[in-house]
């Protein structure tokens, strides 16, 4: 069976003030390098519990990003080079395949680019990428939407991400509102303003990454498009593109059976396991 790696106690300060220590792995036979798992913006490290459920054998560790869950709140505009290595500081040590959501893929892209001794393979799911101008338009007008109106826009962001019309989403809708109208407003305000610009941040450094990349996406997401999909994928020599039918934008919740599955392929093809 797979086996988490409990995140420890949140450090005190914001992004770039914390000076945790790496997160030690637990003592089990789980195989080979450890699993980290970035969620997106607003949510926290559970968005990915039933991912973990499913990479049986693998030793994860699902972080929260700066300012989110666990962590304190982020009190001053930040980069996403300060959320990178905050999120560096906190984890395991030695090389991690490195699995990035939304504003999580964005981070991890940029841990992959300055850092790649630190990073076996990259998985971006549900990952932005050079907006167009019309697209940069739609995130900043969330961005004021949320600055105006906080329980609005979460209430938005659900109905983007979960149709009242299709099955089983009225349970995915309660959980991940609950989860949304806990943050601390301002500090969701620096983090999505982060989300809104960091594409742009990041675009210079992609060609950087030399580890084994997937870039993964709904077929339906309305956000992180499987337009920008290919554009990541362009971006990056040798990355493979995915595209999961008939979904939106919250991949690890709405599909986790079929994200695991390509996550353990590229975990495999990058550890050199062969299924003969």
């Amino acid at each position: 069976m797979s086996e988490r790696i409990e995140a420890e106690p949140p450090a005190e300060g914001g992004a770039g003030a914390a000076e945790e220590a790496p997160l030690p792995l637990a003592d089990g036979d789980a195989a080979g390098a450890p699993v980290v798992l970035l969620h997106g913006v607003g949510l926290d490290r559970t968005v990915w519990a039933e991912v973990q459920e499913r990479l049986a054998g693998r030793r994860t560790a699902a972080l929260d990003l700066p300012g989110h869950g666990a962590q304190p709140p982020l009190t001053a505009p930040a980069t996403l080079g300060d959320l990178a290595e905050d999120v560096l500081r906190r984890m395991p040590e030695g090389r991690v395949h490195l699995v990035g959501f939304s504003l999580g893929a964005l981070v991890a892209q940029w841990i992959a680019a300055r850092h790649p001794d630190r990073v076996l393979s990259l998985a971006c799911v549900s990952a932005v990428c050079s907006r167009t101008p019309e697209e940069a338009e739609a995130v900043r007008g969330r961005l004021e939407t949320a600055r105006a109106d906080f329980g609005t826009s979460m209430e938005r962001a659900v109905d983007r991400w979960f149709p009242g019309d299709v099955p089983g989403n009225r349970e995915r809708r309660d959980r991940t509102r609950e989860v949304l109208l806990a943050n601390d407003v301002e500090s969701y305000l620096h983090a999505y303003a982060v989300f809104a610009s960091g594409d742009r941040e990041v675009a210079p450094e992609l060609h950087r990454i030399a580890a084994p990349v997937l870039a993964i996406t709904g077929e339906l997401d309305p956000g992180s498009t499987p337009e920008m999909t290919d554009r990541l994928a362009d971006s990056i020599e040798g990355a493979r593109r995915r595209v999961v039918p008939g979904v939106r934008h919250m991949l690890p919740v709405e599909a986790p059976d079929a994200l695991a599955e390509e996550l353990t392929e590229l975990i495999n093809a990058a550890e050199g396991v062969r299924h003969d």
